[in-house]
C-alpha cells in the first residue's frame, strides 16, 4: 500500500444487531455483511453508548460520551470547538466528506461552522424531515438543496461511489450516514423500496418482539426491507472499491447509531438501555482487519474513532474515551474492559452497565433530558441474566438471592459514572421480592433408579411426571 489507507464509515440508523444471520436472523437480510464480517473482523458484541440519534452521533464524531460532548439529547448542536474525526483526519492530510444524516446542528441547512470540520458536504441535519424515501433532498457545501434520483439508500450510495472515484488518488475519510432503517417520522412507517415489504411481513420475529406488545406486527416487514436494501448498498460500495482496485487500501466500518425495540420497552423505538436498543451490528474490513475473525470482547461505538485513527497512523486525542481495536486483532496482551457503560438522558435520565452475563440499569425518578443530563439519585430499574435470558424477558431486579450480583453491578456503574465526570450519585435498591422458585423436597427413595453404567441418580416414575 503506497499511501495511508482510506477510511469509510458505513453508518445506518436504528438497526438492531440481530438483523444479521450471524446473530440468528434466518431471513437472509444481510448476506454481504455476514460474508465480509466472517472474512474480515466481526464485532460480535458492539454497543451504542447512547440509544438515541444525536447523542450517539456526537459520540461517534468525538470519541467521547454524550455527557462530555454536551449533546446528551436531540436538538443540542455539537460544540464548534470539539475535536472531531474530521478535524483529526484533515490535520493528517486526508480529504474529508460527509454524506447523509447529521443530526448535530441547530437548523437545516447546516451552517458551515456546525459541520464538525468536514470539507466536502452533502447532508441534512434531520434527513427524515427534509426528504422522502423516493425524494431525497440533501444540502451541498453552499447550502443549496440537491435532489437525488432513486430510492434514498441508493441515491446516497451513488453519491458516495462518485466521491470515492474522484478522490482515489489521495487518502480520504468518508462518513456515509444513512437514515434507514429509521422510521419516516411523519407517517410512522418504515418505507422500504417497492416490493421489499411483502417478503418479510408475517415471518420470523426476534423473541422479544414476539413476547412483548409493540409495533412490530405493523412495522417489521418494512423494517426488514430497508435492512435488505442497505446490505445491497454495502455490497455495491464494496464492488466499487474492488473495481477501482481500492479494496487493499480502504478500511470500511459498518455499524449503527442504536437499535430498535419497536415500542416494547417504552412508547418509542429507542431511548432504552435494553439490548434491542443498545446492541448494534459491527464489522470492519480492509488493511489491518482482514482475517481478524470474531471479536467477542465488548466493544462500544467509542472504540471506533480511535480504531480508525490508529489504522490511518494518526495520533489519537487523549480525550477520546475508547480504545483502538487493533491490538485485539493482533492478539496482543490487552487489558480490555469486561463491561460497557451506556447513558440515556432524554425521555428518562438512566444509566446501565453490561458485562458478558449481566445487565444492570437504573433510572432517576421524575427526571428527563429537558431538565438535566445526569442525576444524584437513581433507583434500580432492571437486572437481566443475559446467559439464560438474552432477550431480557425476565427482570430479576430486587430478587434477594441476587443482591450480591446487583451490588457488584451497582459498584461498576458508579465507577463508570465517576470516571467520566458525572456527579456523585446514590442508587436506591429495588424493593425486595421473592424469587418465585418452588420449594424443593428430597425425592422419595422409591422414585429413584440407580444407573450403574453412568453412576447417576435418575427419577423414572411416570407418577412423578404426572405431578409436575
Amino acid at each position: 500500500m503506497s499511501k495511508q489507507p482510506n477510511i469509510i464509515i458505513f453508518f445506518t440508523d436504528q438497526q438492531r444487531w440481530d438483523t444479521s444471520a450471524l446473530h440468528g436472523n434466518p431471513m437472509g437480510l444481510m448476506p454481504n455483511f455476514d460474508r465480509i464480517a466472517q472474512e474480515s473482523t466481526h464485532l460480535a458484541h458492539c454497543f451504542t453508548m447512547q440509544p438515541v440519534c444525536g447523542p450517539a452521533r456526537s459520540c461517534m464524531q468525538t470519541g467521547m460520551y454524550a455527557s462530555q460532548t454536551g449533546c446528551w439529547r436531540n436538538g443540542i448542536p455539537l460544540p464548534q470547538d470539539a475535536t472531531t474525526l474530521a478535524k483529526c483526519f484533515r490535520e493528517g492530510g486526508y480529504s474529508t466528506a460527509y454524506i447523509g444524516k447529521w443530526h448535530l446542528a441547530s437548523t437545516d441547512p447546516v451552517p458551515e461552522e456546525e459541520r464538525g470540520g468536514y470539507e466536502h458536504w452533502l447532508a441534512a441535519n434531520v434527513l427524515e424531515f427534509c426528504s422522502e424515501p423516493y425524494s431525497t433532498i440533501l444540502y451541498d457545501n453552499d447550502n443549496e438543496p440537491v435532489k437525488l434520483p432513486g430510492y434514498r439508500v441508493d441515491a446516497m450510495t451513488d453519491v458516495a461511489i462518485r466521491y470515492i472515484a474522484e478522490e482515489r488518488d489521495q487518502p480520504f475519510f468518508l462518513f456515509l450516514s444513512y437514515l434507514e432503517p429509521h422510521h419516516q417520522n411523519h407517517v410512522d412507517d418504515y418505507p422500504p423500496p417497492d416490493g421489499y415489504r411483502e417478503p418479510y411481513t408475517g415471518r420470523w420475529l426476534p423473541p422479544d418482539l414476539q413476547a412483548l406488545t409493540g409495533s412490530a406486527p405493523q412495522h417489521w416487514g418494512g423494517y426488514c426491507g430497508m435492512v435488505k436494501r442497505l446490505d445491497e448498498a454495502y455490497g455495491r460500495l464494496l464492488d466499487a472499491l474492488k473495481s477501482l482496485d481500492m479494496m487493499d487500501e480502504t478500511v470500511v466500518v459498518f455499524t449503527s447509531d442504536h437499535g430498535n425495540h419497536f415500542k416494547t420497552r417504552n412508547d418509542e423505538y429507542k431511548r432504552s438501555c435494553h439490548e434491542a436498543a443498545m446492541r448494534v451490528p459491527g464489522s470492519i474490513t480492509g488493511p489491518g482487519f482482514e482475517g481478524g475473525g470474531r471479536i467477542d470482547a465488548l466493544v462500544s461505538l467509542l472504540d471506533i474513532p480511535p480504531t480508525v485513527l490508529d489504522a490511518a497512523g494518526l495520533p489519537i486525542p487523549e480525550r477520546m474515551e475508547g480504545r483502538s481495536l487493533l491490538p485485539l486483532l493482533r492478539r496482543a496482551e490487552v487489558d480490555w474492559p469486561d463491561d460497557v457503560f451506556t447513558q440515556i438522558s432524554e425521555s428518562q435520565v438512566g444509566r446501565a452497565v453490561r458485562t458478558k452475563r449481566w445487565k444492570y440499569g437504573v433510572t432517576a425518578p421524575g427526571l428527563d433530558g429537558s431538565q438535566r443530563k445526569d442525576a444524584d439519585h437513581y433507583i434500580e430499574q432492571y437486572l437481566y441474566d443475559l446467559q439464560s435470558d438474552p432477550y431480557e424477558l425476565n427482570n430479576l431486579v430486587g430478587i434477594e438471592s441476587l443482591r450480591v450480583i446487583a451490588d457488584e453491578m451497582r459498584e461498576r456503574l458508579l465507577n463508570h459514572m465517576s470516571a467520566i465526570g458525572e456527579p456523585p450519585a446514590v442508587i436506591e435498591s429495588a424493593a425486595v421480592r421473592a424469587s418465585g422458585q418452588r420449594n424443593l423436597t428430597p425425592m422419595p427413595r422409591e422414585w429413584r433408579y440407580y444407573s450403574h453404567s453412568r453412576g447417576m441418580n435418575i427419577a423414572l416414575r411416570r407418577d412423578l411426571l404426572s405431578l409436575l
